[in-house]
C-alpha cells in the first residue's frame, strides 16, 4: 500500500510502498499521535525502516498499492 507522510517544516512529503495492512498502519499512526510512542515507525517493501517523530507529523495519507505496468503496449 502507498503511504504518504507530511512532516511539519519539511518542504516534501515522505512516500513509501509498505507491505503492512491499512489497519496496521492506521493503528501505528494512532499510537504515535496518542502519545503511546515517540516515533512513527513504518517498514517499506525493500525492508527500510522510516522513523518520524510523532510531534512532527502533519498528515498521513493511505492509498491503494500502485500497479506496476509491464510491457510496451499502448493503452
Amino acid at each position: 500500500m502507498e503511504v504518504k507522510i507530511g512532516v511539519q517544516h519539511a518542504p516534501r512529503e515522505i512516500v513509501l510502498e509498505s507491505g503492512q495492512s491499512a489497519e496496521e498502519v492506521e493503528r501505528l499512526v494512532a499510537d504515535a499521535l496518542g502519545g503511546k510512542t515517540p516515533l512513527l515507525s513504518l517498514v517499506d517493501d525493500h525492508g527500510r525502516k522510516v522513523l518520524v517523530p510523532s510531534e512532527r507529523l502533519a498528515y498521513v495519507e493511505l492509498g491503494e498499492p500502485t500497479a506496476r505496468r509491464v510491457g510496451f503496449s499502448a493503452l
